[in-house]
Formats: C-alpha cells, sequence, structure tokens
C-alpha cells in the first residue's frame, strides 16, 4: 500500500509514517516545514518528502491520503486556499483518512494498547511505560511524541502483544474533531493530570474532561484505569462513568504511592513496599510519572520490583531537562515545558537539584493557548523559583512585561532571541544554570547562549 502523509514532520505523524514504513509500506509525505531533525529521520527510512502542499501531489495516486491535523480548509489573505492538495483531494473524491485512524486499523488492532494519557507528563511516562515493558522482556510496540533516550527512535512496530503509546487530546483532525486518543481504543489508560490547555479548540475545563471521559468509554471491563488521585479534574471525568477496574496513584490513600526524596524512592502498593526507584530524574512530577507507569505495567504482568529495577535504567526523552553544554561555568539547558504548570514544575526540579544556585529561566509562549495570553496570568506563580525570568516576546499580541510586572526586576522581556541572548550573558556568572523552555526549536538559542557564554 502507497501512503501519502499530509503534515509528515510533526512528531505524531512522522511516527505513523515511520510504523508505515517498517510495516513494509510505500509512504511519501510533504509539510509546509521540511526540516531537520525529522526530515533526516523519515528521509533515511526511505521516505519522500516534498515541500509544501501542492495540487501537483496528485500525480503520485497513493492508495490513501492520511491527513494531519495542521491541515484545515483556511484560506490565505487572497482569498486562496491554503492546502490547495487538500482541496483538490475532497474535489476528486479521493480516499483519506486521518492519523490515529490510520494508526487504530493498520497497527493497533488486536493489540494491548497501553495509552498515557494527561495535560502533562505523556511523552515522559510514555517512554517510561515502554521501557519497563522492554526491560521485562515483552518488546512492546510504542509512538512516542519524542525521542525516548532507552531507544533512539520515537516509534517502532515490536514483536509482542502491547502498543504503548503517547493519547493526546488534541483534535484528530479539520474533519474528525474528536480528541486523537478516543481511536486508539485502550486496555490500559493512564490519566496523569488534568488541567485547562489548547485553548485555540476548548472553550474550557470542562470540554476536556468530556474527551477524557470518552476515552474512559473505550476501555473494557477488563481493563484497567490508572488515575492521578491528586486530581479534581479527573475525579469528575471516573464519576461520569467508568466501567473499568480502576488504579490511583499520589494521594496518600490512593493504590501506588512514594515515600522518600524524588530522586530515591520506595513504592507502596496499598501500604505494602514492592519496590524502589533510585534514579537521576528531579522534581515530584517525575515520581508521580513513575507511579502512573508503574501501575500500567503491573497491570500486563509485569511486578513492580522489575519496574522499579527499570526505571533505574531510564535515560530520560531528548528535551526534558536535557544538558546542552556548558560554557563559561554556566550550564545550558533544554526543555520542553511550555504551559504555566509544566514550567513550574520543571524549574522546582532544577531548584532541588541545584540547590541555592542562580536559575535563570528563559522562554517563550509559543503554544497556541500561551499565544492566545489565555494563561498569562499564571506565568509569575510558574516563575517565581527562578532568579531571573527573561521572556522572547516575539509574535505575540499581548503585552508580555505587563503580564510580568509582579515579579518586578526578576523579570526581563526580549523581543529578539539575540536580544534574548544578550540579557542572559549579561546577567549570568559562573555557577549559574539557564535553563531554556519552548516546544518548538527557539531559534537555536541552546547553540547562541553556549557560543556567546564561551567568549
Amino acid at each position: 500500500m502507497h501512503l501519502h502523509i499530509l503534515g509528515i514532520c510533526g512528531t505524531f505523524m512522522g511516527g505513523v509514517a515511520a510504523l508505515a514504513r517498517e510495516a513494509g509500506h510505500k509512504v511519501t509525505g510533504c509539510d509546509a516545514g521540511v526540516y531537520p531533525p525529522m526530515s533526516d529521520q523519515l528521509r533515511a527510512l526511505g521516505i519522500e518528502l516534498i515541500e509544501g502542499y501542492g495540487a501537483d501531489q496528485l500525480s503520485l495516486k497513493p492508495d490513501v491520503w492520511v491527513v494531519g491535523n495542521v491541515v484545515s480548509r483556511a484560506r490565505s489573505a487572497d482569498g486562496n486556499p491554503r492546502y490547495p492538495l487538500m482541496e483538490a483531494i475532497l474535489d476528486g473524491g479521493l480516499p483519506y483518512t486521518s492519523g490515529p485512524q490510520w494508526l487504530a486499523e493498520n497497527v493497533l488492532q488486536g493489540r494491548h494498547v497501553l495509552a498515557v494519557a494527561g495535560t502533562h507528563g505523556k511523552t515522559t511516562t510514555t517512554s517510561m511505560l515502554a521501557w519497563i515493558l522492554e526491560h521485562a522482556g515483552l518488546q512492546p510496540g510504542f509512538l512516542v511524541g519524542g525521542v525516548p533516550g532507552n531507544f533512539g527512535i520515537s516509534a517502532r512496530l515490536g514483536k509482542g502483544s502491547t502498543f504503548v503509546i503517547e493519547a493526546d487530546e488534541y483534535d484528530t483532525a479539520f474533519f474528525d474533531k474528536r480528541s486523537k486518543f478516543v481511536h486508539y481504543r485502550p486496555r490500559t489508560a493512564v490519566l496523569n493530570n488534568l488541567e485547562f490547555d489548547h485553548a485555540d479548540i476548548f472553550e474550557d475545563l470542562a470540554a476536556i474532561e468530556r474527551q477524557f471521559h470518552h476515552l474512559v468509554r473505550t476501555v473494557p471491563s477488563t481493563g484497567r484505569v490508572v488515575t492521578n488521585g491528586l486530581e479534581e479534574s479527573l475525579a469528575r471525568v471516573l464519576h461520569a462513568g467508568c466501567w473499568s477496574e480502576v488504579r490511583s496513584f499520589g494521594a496518600a490513600t490512593d493504590d501506588f504511592t512514594a515515600e522518600g526524596e524524588p530522586h530515591d524512592f520506595e513504592v507502596l502498593a496499598r501500604g505494602k513496599r514492592v519496590a524502589h526507584v533510585a534514579w537521576d530524574l528531579t522534581g515530584v512530577h517525575n515520581q508521580l510519572n513513575a507511579l502512573a507507569a508503574i501501575a500500567a505495567a503491573d497491570h500486563v504482568g509485569v511486578p513492580p520490583a522489575k519496574a522499579g529495577e527499570a526505571l533505574a535504567q531510564f535515560a530520560n526523552v531528548k528535551r526534558r531537562m536535557e544538558v546542552r553544554g556548558v560554557a563559561g561555568g554556566v550550564t545550558v539547558y533544554d526543555d520542553f515545558a511550555h504551559h504555566p504548570t509544566a514550567i513550574r514544575t520543571t524549574i522546582d526540579g532544577l531548584r532541588r537539584k541545584v540547590g541555592s544556585a542562580r536559575i535563570v529561566a528563559v522562554f517563550e509562549p509559543r503554544s497556541n493557548t500561551m499565544k492566545l495570553g489565555s494563561m498569562k496570568a499564571q506565568l509569575p506563580w510558574s516563575l517565581e523559583q527562578a532568579d531571573l525570568a527573561i521572556c522572547h516576546s516575539g509574535g505575540l499580541d499581548w503585552d508580555a512585561a505587563e503580564a510580568l510586572a509582579p515579579l518586578g526586576a526578576k523579570a526581563q522581556v526580549a523581543a529578539s532571541i539575540d536580544a534574548a541572548v544578550k540579557m542572559v550573558v549579561d546577567a549570568a556568572r559562573a555557577g549559574d544554570h539557564v535553563l531554556c523552555m519552548s516546544n518548538g526549536g527557539f531559534g537555536g538559542i541552546h547553540a547562541k547562549l553556549l557560543a556567546a557564554l564561551a567568549r
């Protein structure tokens, strides 16, 4: 079968492409930004990539067009469609589907799917769970929205009966506004946490809770829902109806709890010590991620003690508190945090690690939710543990300086990447930790910082 994927360089669609290629299909694709590292990964798999969405791609005549959720019916200012290829597919009555639906019908069918959902920690927890199953000899398939350090690739079919997938609540496609995860039909569903996000598609928290409940509705009675007992929003989701076994984690009265520091702790199952985790990760959020992964792995027969052994060897996902280098005695980190809660927990994790050393937080509000300004009031709260916060304000329609005013002299605003680099270099001194946070490439700021600091 020949698949042509629209929006192929996105993390999820790139993973779909890799799985389809591994399954023996011919895969081609297009995107508006065909650039590394995803373009290099895909070309290495023998996948031909085309820049743009020109209607001339109809000449490829694939068996099916797989449409990413980046594609829309939008028109530019001149009245022409932004995605002429999609218009041609519709006009021609050609067969098309979404990435999640193709995945469900061609990869997930017949597998024991373990789906990891939540506002934060999906990629890390999915990677932990996949590694636990691998360490236990289950040879799982997986699709992760990042590159797990233990595997070096974001997706594979696997040889066992299990498949671990990062389950995103974002919408499926312009023609299917359900959340992606509704397609996956998991037997084990992890509900890691739930906050308001994706303000471009959800009106409020209740709208997202409704989608999470739709996911719960798909879990069979012999399945398991693993839920964070600290989250009122998830309690409301389950209260709306749940027909499966529930295992909770986090709160003192939950099924799976932790005793000790986030980097070295005992795991308790209903009060009984069942595992020990000692690793390099920091932050309470990662401790909770570990409990979720252990509870999910337990459902497919992996003893918690075995899971703890695996986590001791867990190599974190790229762009999760990843040290990019040290220059002039200053350590520069890269992290994917972009939601205020994720920013706060990331800084908290680094603070626990470095103690009283100075932290310079450099961030850009790049997600659709942040660009809309829906959460700007939470930014001072999210940054309060940093000694200095520098916001790249390029492309924002709201006043970043006004939003960060409660932080006083601890906050600065830079209109460009170069200006942000200069601010860091002017302020930094040996022993500092510079934490760069963005869900994009951040204009290559990490390399620019290291070069400037070295000078």
